[in-house]
């Protein structure tokens, strides 16, 4: 079952830095009320560790818009009597599935694309050895103890690449944040002009993930518009539902335009499974819509038309998408 929300706001990239704990002090300490007693104080606990845990939540790093530093704790300090202290508490962070993880120091790269798996990301630091651990036959009454070994200390550059069964790619205003919310029951924001939305939107359609990609124009793979920014999130999507307005005047040139974008940021997203959707076919003639149609054909492609107002064009999509 996939623990999504129909649709939430989306963060895609944030700074998160992750601190085991400290391990313990160990303990200064001797047996009481004994003029042979010797040293009784205890190691210190385990640092806690930090560790990572894949979720199919998409919407998981909003958890750290105002919280980007993520600390286990502490282990406790030795006790008396050679008692060990207790170990911090490990703490586990859930991010989600299509995650990559650069470390902002050694540039090393994790990638987060089996769902529920589990990652030891900061190991916490060893407990320090009381008194009793340091004794020995040179030196039977030891006075100090160790302090106990830092956690290790880790900044990463968290960035989500959508891993979604089907994408709404097109032009901006192509009707694709409709779509997903007649699908899906999504609240996704609409408006008659450009960029209306400013981030991936998604929905659950049957189990599987839909995402609305914000509209690209001519350029975008070059940074105008909305840029690359959301480029990326086609990159692991499995099937492609090309928006294109059936009210345009050059339905080919609009598909023509997003299809030269995909190519210049990377050109396997051309070998990607599409299917065409013609959208707003309740806005135009069923002869303007014929001679439209015929024109996308020429493609070569899978061409639908849709109204989000048609049932039966609706229920036409949904045979693809189950």
């Amino acid at each position: 079952m996939i623990n999504t929300q129909h649709q939430a706001r989306l963060i895609d990239e944030i700074d998160i830095s992750f601190k085991a704990g400290h391990g313990g002090p160990g303990r200064v300490s001797f047996v009481p009320h004994n003029p042979h007693g010797g040293p009784d104080g205890g190691d210190g606990g385990h640092g806690g560790d930090v560790y990572i845990r894949t979720t199919t939540d998409l919407t998981a790093l909003k958890a750290f818009s105002n919280k980007k530093v993520v600390e286990a704790v502490d282990g406790e300090m030795g006790g008396k009597n050679k008692r060990n202290g207790a170990a911090g508490a490990d703490i586990m962070v859930e991010l989600p599935l299509g995650s990559i993880l650069t470390e902002k120091e050694s540039e090393k790269i994790i990638e987060l694309d089996s769902p529920g798996s589990v990652i030891l990301i900061c190991q916490g630091g060893i407990g320090g050895r009381g008194n009793a651990a340091l004794a020995h036959s040179r030196r039977t009454t030891p006075r100090f103890a160790q302090k106990g070994r830092p956690g290790e200390s880790k900044t990463f550059l968290v960035s989500l690449k959508l891993i979604a069964e089907f994408g709404l790619i097109g032009l901006p205003n192509a009707g694709k944040s409709s779509l997903l919310n007649s699908l899906t029951n999504a609240t996704a924001k609409i408006g008659d002009y450009d960029f209306t939305t400013l981030e991936p939107n998604l929905g659950v359609y049957r189990n599987k993930i839909i995402a609305d990609i914000p509209g690209l124009i001519e350029g975008a793979s070059e940074g105008k518009g909305l840029g690359i920014k959301f480029l990326k999130h086609i990159e692991k999507t499995k099937v492609l539902l090309h928006c294109i307005d059936s009210t345009s005047s050059d339905v080919k040139r609009d598909y023509l335009i997003v299809r030269n974008e995909l190519a210049s940021f990377n050109k396997d997203l051309l070998d990607k499974e599409e299917v065409i959707l013609l959208t707003k076919t309740d806005e135009i003639s069923d002869q303007e819509l014929k001679a439209k149609q015929k024109k996308l054909t020429s493609l070569r492609k899978k061409v639908l038309p849709i109204s989000i107002l048609d049932d039966q064009l609706l229920a036409n999509l949904r045979k693809i998408l189950d």
